[in-house]
């Protein structure tokens, strides 16, 4: 099987699945390592949006959802988490997850589920009340989030409010949307 023809079965796969797949799961199915699959993934998510990083795997959002979304990739440091999740909170945005992009690791996501500035306290009471840090520190803060907002011209004005806040982080041309 050419690499052309595993990554048209793999988007295929995520048309016909309700829930996540996960990459070990694909990686198997393949015979291929799992940094394979995950680079299959990026590779497919140039021409195919919406496909949805979650911690149980890959998901294909579905058409029709009623919301739109975009993935900004930006960069603060850990004391700006809190304005930064405001920031889209206050937009109307909903962060559904963060991501990195790992040089060793490949990409590493997790769901967020922030729709207020409710729930950005209490995701920032329960960072201080870890022994955890933000994700971004292993990446030198430069992270993504995927947000789903009720129209583009939502998504566009988090995108403005970023951006004047020096939150928002240039994409390298591999990294640009379709």
């Amino acid at each position: 099987m050419t690499t052309a023809e595993r990554r048209k079965k793999i988007l295929e796969i995520l048309k016909a699945a309700d829930t996540p797949v996960p990459a070990r799961e694909l990686a198997a199915r393949f015979g291929v390592s799992r940094q394979v699959i995950v680079q299959d993934i990026a590779v497919i998510r140039a021409s195919t949006p919406g496909i949805l990083s979650a911690s149980r795997g890959y998901i294909l959002q579905q058409e029709g959802s009623g919301a739109c979304s975009r993935e900004f990739k930006v960069r603060h440091s850990e004391e700006d988490t809190e304005k930064e999740l405001n920031l889209i909170a206050d937009c109307g945005g909903h962060v559904k997850n963060i991501s990195i992009s790992h040089r060793v690791y490949g990409r590493i996501s997790a769901d967020m589920d922030i729709r207020s500035r409710q729930d950005v306290t209490e995701f920032i009471d329960a960072l201080k009340g870890s022994q955890s840090n933000v994700l971004s520190l292993a990446t030198s803060g430069y992270h993504y989030h995927l947000v789903e907002a009720s129209s583009p011209e939502r998504l566009d004005l988090i995108e403005e409010k970023l951006k004047e806040s020096g939150f928002l982080a240039p994409r390298r041309p591999w990294e640009q949307e379709p």
